[in-house]
């Protein structure tokens, strides 16, 4: 791990920039204090009492995503492969989040399930619940290290601190947030740090452009450095995949990255569906996955784009990218690029942007994990039958257990160069083998319980099986790759394996299962007409959907 002494990544922070962002801390810390006056059941502290509107909901949906994956990954990522990194948005998220609002949020919502265990439980069975439960609530918390670890990173810049202090002073303030005010805090805080986020980013993006002479002087300098204009096109992205044949990168790109993992994110990952989970209206719920869209297409502008202007203007990250001696990683990229082009008083509202990225995506983590945790196996299998306010106290109690592990999966996720790649492999392991699960029992009725969770260990084992392949130099492929392959072996034997035990397996009378399959489900209940204050073309979820795909095709198509 890069230390702040070792190399010069401490930022050179003034008053004014402390005092902006200790403002910042005071703001989230009230906003907790303000939203713990509606809890007063589980329901509230656990799913915001299913009050929120579209507007906060999607906010909040995409802010929960803008943690280290975007900004220390993304930035990691677009310093390193170039403009292919666009691929994590445009095909590996835009698609993905329209058929969680248009298909499966019906069935979501619709059958009342307070997480995705406890819709298994309905389609599937007990077991199935429970053993997705264990997988997500330990996703949840090793990706919640990842935030963490990136938070801890940032302080270590900003003041000098070792990872040691820096870590659980950093779990602290998101701790106190979420204890107070539950989902609640957490949604409103969201949707302040996307601003906030923006805040940072945008500055960030024209002082950088500034310094290198514009798109078109980023442009000659990406390609007469080591990657070359390939860096600059987004197909076939070879840069990303690191696979040579133009062909199986594609391929690569599109079914690794593009269905299974993608899909297997967006779809299913409770940290996302949560917030989706906790708006006041089918409606709203449809909407929230597709007003996040807009933002997530327009991102890479601001995320991207730096990273490559840290690729070309910041001398660690050249010498990295030529691969000469130095001492820094990509993931330093971002807190480098900030020290080379803001000034003070910017560079505060910078930091906290950093903050706020870094603490939304850690409360999604935590926010979720206390509701799997309390509702799926707390209440549904450990201390069933009590009441409601035993199970808030758990759900508090949980929270501060939460965050304690998180820091010591901060120092897991402190080994790895690059955040993104680790991510991935993560995703490999638990969002696809339950992407396959859950599509398949979402649109087949013959597949069984007892299929259900015996393909989703057996995906998971194929993915965690690939991943030591490639660590161990078995399979000649970098980490990048090896998530795709991972993803996709994972998929595709928790397909094979739930069709063939579902052969031999006695399946669930149709009559269970009338609003958990889609041909069991009537047009009417999976379309959910809009009215009064939900009605409107322009609140209409297909008419948002079919705009955010567009908006994608054209951004694709500049990028080209």
């Amino acid at each position: 791990m890069i230390l702040a002494q070792q190399t010069d990544l401490r930022l050179d922070a003034n008053a004014l920039d402390y005092v902006l962002v200790a403002f910042y801390f005071l703001l989230v810390l009230g906003i907790g204090y303000a939203a713990r006056r509606s809890v007063s059941s589980s329901l509230d502290f656990l799913l915001s009492g299913r009050s929120m509107p579209a507007w906060v909901t999607g906010l909040a949906f995409i802010s929960a995503n803008l943690g280290a994956l975007e900004l220390i990954g993304m930035v990691a990522n677009g310093a390193q492969y170039g403009i292919p990194t666009v691929h994590y948005y445009w095909i590996g998220a835009i698609p993905a989040m329209v058929f969680l609002a248009l298909v499966m949020m019906p069935f979501y919502y619709g059958s009342k399930a307070r997480s995705v265990p406890e819709f298994l439980f309905k389609r599937f069975n007990r077991t199935t619940q429970r053993v997705q439960a264990v997988i997500f609530a330990l996703s949840a918390v090793l990706i919640a290290g990842v935030n963490l670890f990136s938070l801890g990173l940032l302080l270590e810049a900003l003041l000098g601190w070792s990872l040691a202090l820096a870590i659980p002073i950093a779990a602290l303030i998101v701790l106190a947030y979420i204890t107070l005010g539950g989902l609640s805090a957490a949604i409103y805080s969201e949707v302040l740090q996307f601003f906030v986020i923006l805040a940072l980013l945008i500055p960030l993006t024209i002082a950088g452009l500034s310094r290198v002479g514009g798109w078109d002087g980023l442009k000659a300098a990406v390609t007469a450095g080591p990657g070359g204009a390939e860096e600059l096109s987004s197909w076939p992205g070879t840069t990303l995949t690191e696979i040579m044949n133009p062909t199986l990168s594609v391929i690569g790109i599109v079914f690794g990255l593009g269905f299974v993992l993608s899909f297997g994110y967006w779809t299913t990952n409770f940290a996302e569906v949560q917030r989706a989970l906790s708006a006041k209206s089918m409606s709203a719920a449809k909407r929230t996955p597709l007003i996040g869209a807009y933002p997530k297409a327009l991102l890479p502008l601001v995320i991207i784009i730096p990273g490559m202007i840290a690729g070309v203007l910041v001398p660690q990250i050249v010498t990295l990218k030529a691969g000469g001696t130095t001492d820094v990683e990509y993931n330093n990229a971002l807190s480098l690029l900030m020290k080379e082009v803001l000034p003070n008083g910017i560079l505060g509202v910078a930091i906290a942007g950093l903050l706020a990225a870094f603490m939304a995506g850690m409360a999604a983590n935590i926010s979720s994990f206390n509701t799997v945790f309390t509702y799926d196996i707390w209440q549904d299998w450990v201390r069933p039958g009590k009441s409601d306010k035993y199970y808030l106290q758990v759900g508090r109690w949980i929270t501060v257990i939460g965050c304690v592990i998180a820091i010591g999966t901060a120092f897991i996720a402190s080994g790895s160069g690059n955040i993104m790649d680790y991510l991935q492999s993560l995703f490999s392991f638990f969002n696809a083998p339950l992407f396959a699960i859950f599509i398949l029992g979402l649109f087949w009725r013959r597949m069984t319980g007892t299929s259900a969770w015996i393909g989703l260990l057996s995906g998971t084992a194929a993915a965690v099986a690939v991943n030591v392949l490639v660590t161990t130099g078995v399979l000649p492929l970098s980490s990048q790759a090896g998530s795709f392959v991972g993803a996709s072996a994972a998929f595709v034997v928790g397909v094979v394996v739930a069709v063939a035990v579902s052969m031999v397996s006695t399946p669930r009378p149709a009559a269970e299962l009338t609003g958990l399959v889609w041909s069991l489900t009537s047009k009417e209940e999976r379309t959910h007409e809009t009215h009064g204050e939900d009605s409107g073309w322009y609140r209409s979820p297909v008419t948002l959907g079919i705009g955010v795909l567009v908006l994608t095709a054209i951004l694709y198509i500049l990028f080209w």
